[in-house]
């Protein structure tokens, strides 16, 4: 089994998410045997964001990374995303990662019917941490996007570990963190 680990934080050591997403990650490791393990940080390693040249394939070393990065999506069975809520949203270094593993013809395609996912069979696990508090808020960009442009490629089994209100005091941050830590899931064992 592969599980593909992403973070995205611009904030270093004080990133709730990837507090979260490591412990996340090695929970995973701790309960699948033979677990392998791909790591991207999006801050330290950003990804170009996409253009009219990265589409036309102009340059071959960022067509090759891009290719790469898609690769690497399409081989994981299990996907952890550390995504923390800038501005609203996801941070732009995330987005230019999606951009890159959202193709037409390789994870959708279009039918006759409308569009159609076909990285099936997938498990995410987004991370998320926030300095306000937005769940069930028209505030929430975030988990709505993530959630519906995973399930336009097809990933449906979707899962957060959410750290809310950080911002707020050092005890809520603390409360947050212990809360999200709790919630982390236990990878589902199959059936013998």
């Amino acid at each position: 089994m592969k599980l593909l680990h992403i973070d995205s934080s611009a904030l270093g050591a004080n990133s709730v998410t990837r507090e979260l997403s490591a412990a996340v990650t090695a929970r995973w490791q701790d309960e699948v045997a033979g677990l392998s393990i791909d790591y991207r940080d999006l801050d330290a390693d950003p990804i170009p964001h996409l253009t009219g040249r990265s589409l036309a394939k102009v340059n071959p070393a960022e067509t090759e990374e891009s290719e790469r990065i898609l690769q690497q999506f399409l081989d994981a069975d299990v996907i952890v995303l550390g995504a923390p809520m800038y501005n609203f949203g996801i941070p732009s270094t995330l987005k230019a990662w999606i951009d890159r593993v959202a193709v037409s013809g390789k994870t959708f395609r279009y039918t006759a019917d409308g569009p159609e996912g076909l990285a099936r069979g997938k498990k995410a696990i987004i991370v998320s941490g926030r300095g306000g508090l937005h769940s069930g808020q028209p505030s929430d960009f975030q988990e709505t996007y993530l959630r519906h442009v995973l399930g336009f490629i097809g990933v449906t089994d979707v899962e957060f570990v959410r750290a809310e209100g950080v911002s707020y005091s050092p005890q809520h941050r603390a409360d947050a963190l212990a809360a999200a830590h709790a919630s982390i899931p236990l990878p589902q064992r199959k059936a013998a």
